[in-house]
């Protein structure tokens, strides 16, 4: 299949992305995909000068993309002097060997590289412990002498790095006791985070979800007047935030979770099952949705599958739609017509209908940095949570 550029600003590190086209991922959907990905490489410090598309059956055993595709990606990253190639799918082990072997650049599978991500952007101990477990249980059995011992980086995105250690197996050894010594530090740190979590008494508990870079940090600052690190990056926030947050006169706890992905490392679900204790605990759940997105109802079932694997799919759930004003733009630029007959230029307003129409719970639709529409969701929020109150605290009526 033919292959297409993708612009992003320069970076010291220069990249590649791999995408396969098979019968179970139409083009369309693998052209999406890999935008997403040059999104990651960005937050990752890589620059994507390039991305390849492949059409097969099923990934090829040896090189994933096959040998004619792999020497093209091989003949391009020397003319260019490519830095790193960066595949959409992960890798087996073989297939990273023999990629590696014949590039003789970095290679990063989808989850390797947001493994990274999640490496620079961890503050606190339990973040940093989650993602260095979860780095070293997905590296274990992807060991080769091109880049064992993990403490040799390169770079600003250097998961990978280093000349190698003759002795695979000493590695992996030295790997599975840090293994073993990371869970238990682990569970140490989630025993402390569940008696805090005890200590916050039984005030109602509201705890924001959804997908990566939705606007959730940005909500969390205007409700809670605070200062929660946001940006226009994938996974802003790793560490659980917790506020106080009053809406006339009635007080709950809003917790900022870590955003979802397509594709998350089924590594990184584990490791950070404990920091989403706050969805599981939590007694609504506030599911914001970045409805300027093209693919935000793909992003919607992400999250529900996400929620369903952590036990948190059961809750009373809000669906927030943030950044209508820029859906309005999208509209108006023609980015929303659907050739597929899915959607085409369809109005705001229809799809507010059709949302709430499709939606158990209450459904607003807000543009949290524009400030549209927030009384309306702080009224929502006070009703549902009123009503959990009352319930809870039946002599506790004065508040409202």
């Amino acid at each position: 299949m033919g292959d297409f550029l993708i612009e992003t600003k320069g970076q010291p590190e220069v990249g590649v992305l791999v995408g396969l086209i098979t019968p179970q991922q139409r083009e369309e959907v693998v052209q999406e995909y890999l935008e997403e990905l040059a999104f990651l490489a960005e937050t990752a410090g890589i620059s994507t000068k390039k991305a390849f598309t492949q059409s097969l059956q099923q990934p090829d055993v040896r090189s994933f993309v096959g040998k004619g595709k792999l020497q093209e990606i091989n003949d391009y990253v020397k003319e260019y002097k490519i830095d790193t190639v960066i595949f959409d799918d992960d890798l087996s082990p073989s297939q990273l060997r023999n990629i590696e072997r014949e590039l003789k650049v970095k290679i990063y599978d989808r989850s390797l590289l947001i493994l990274d991500i999640f490496q620079s952007r961890a503050q606190t101990a339990q973040a940093k412990t989650q993602v260095e477990l979860a780095r070293y249980q997905y590296l274990l059995p992807r060991l080769t002498r091109m880049w064992t011992h993990l403490e040799r980086q390169r770079g600003g995105t250097g998961t990978r790095g280093g000349a190698g250690e003759k002795e695979i197996e000493t590695d992996k050894r030295m790997i599975r006791n840090q293994i073993t010594v990371l869970k238990k530090k682990l569970q140490t740190i989630d025993k402390q985070m569940a008696t805090q979590r005890k200590s916050r008494g039984q005030m109602i508990r509201v705890a924001l979800v959804g997908y990566t870079n939705v606007g959730k940090s940005t909500l969390m600052n205007i409700l809670s007047k605070s200062e929660v690190f946001a940006e226009n990056k994938l996974f802003a926030t790793l560490d659980t935030t917790v506020r106080k947050v009053v809406i006339h006169n009635l007080p709950f706890l809003l917790s900022d979770t870590v955003g979802f992905i397509r594709k998350l490392p089924h590594q990184l679900v584990e490791s950070f099952k404990s920091t989403l204790d706050e969805v599981r605990e939590a007694d609504v759940l506030i599911h914001v949705v970045d409805i300027s997105h093209p693919s935000f109802e793909d992003h919607v079932a992400t999250v529900k599958e996400t929620l369903a694997e952590i036990g948190g799919e059961d809750k009373k759930t809000i669906m927030v739609f943030n950044k209508i004003d820029q859906y309005n733009n999208n509209l108006e630029e023609g980015e929303f017509d659907y050739t597929g007959g899915e959607r085409q230029h369809v109005s705001l307003d229809d799809l507010k209908r059709t949302w709430i129409a499709k939606t158990d719970g209450p459904c607003v639709f807000i543009s949290a940095q524009e400030r549209i529409n927030l009384d309306e969701l702080r009224e929502v929020f006070y009703k549902e949570i009123k009503e959990m109150h009352a319930e809870r605290y039946p002599y506790n009526n004065f508040l409202y």
